[in-house]
């Protein structure tokens, strides 16, 4: 049988953005056979039409599965949608899709055909491009990888990316585990991790800058750097692999 493969979505408040990630997403599996894919929208809070957009989308289709939270935050949402999932592989992107749908192949064979654990593209590695990216989100993406290999020494250089694949036994053991349900949960899984010696990708990635991106920076750099306080001094969960 094929290695199954679902890719989640994160949304919130996405119903324009929604129906052309769906699209372009569609039609670059269905031009990479040989993998069992399936997505998966993760609607976290939204108060739009995003639930509904989603379910139209999904209508009809095997391949597509919606699920809805009340609350908001990626974290929290990537736990729901990964720990319902019943696939091999379990992966999630950005809904701008900023990072080239070329490199989710890469994603899924480092884990179905390489051994590891976690996959994850990154815009700060050797050969990444990136494209329309500012001066000021640049700078602190840049320190904050700084920041972690300081404190953590991670052989890894871009924890944020989202653009993210883990094995169905790492989603199972270390998704649990994880505190933070907002952003910082891309970091905290990779730390615990690594910690508990899970084999870790890093794949340069081509990505575009989203303009229209409502991330709050600074909020976000003050909750990451709460995050790495609480586990470099709180400690980092014991997660063996079985």
């Amino acid at each position: 049988m094929p290695v199954s493969v679902e890719i989640v979505i994160p949304v919130l408040n996405e119903e324009d953005a929604l129906p052309v990630a769906v699209g372009r997403l569609g039609e670059f599996i269905k031009a990479h056979p040989g993998r069992d894919w399936r997505i998966k929208v993760a609607d976290n809070g939204s108060t739009d039409r995003t639930q509904e957009v989603a379910r139209d989308l999904a209508a009809g289709r095997s391949d597509m599965s919606v699920t809805h939270l009340t609350q908001r935050g990626r974290g929290r949402a990537l736990k729901q949608a990964w720990g319902e999932s019943t696939a091999d592989i379990r992966c999630y992107m950005d809904v701008d899709l900023s990072t080239d749908l070329k490199h989710l192949p890469q994603l899924v064979d480092a884990i179905a055909d390489h051994g590891y654990d976690i996959a994850i593209g990154s815009r700060l590695s050797n050969g990444a491009e990136v494209v329309g990216r500012t001066v000021k989100r640049e700078i602190t993406s840049r320190g904050y990888s700084c920041l972690i290999r300081g404190m953590f020494f991670t052989p890894f250089r871009d924890a944020q990316c989202g653009f993210k694949a883990v094995s169905a036994q790492a989603a199972k053991t270390l998704v649990p585990l994880v505190v933070n349900n907002n952003w910082f949960f891309d970091t905290e899984l990779l730390l615990i991790g690594l910690r508990n010696g899970w084999k870790i990708k890093e794949i340069p990635v081509h990505w575009e800058d989203d303009p229209t991106s409502r991330v709050k920076i600074i909020q976000t750099a003050w909750e990451d750097v709460k995050g790495l306080v609480r586990l470099r001094f709180g400690g980092v969960p014991r997660a063996r692999k079985p």
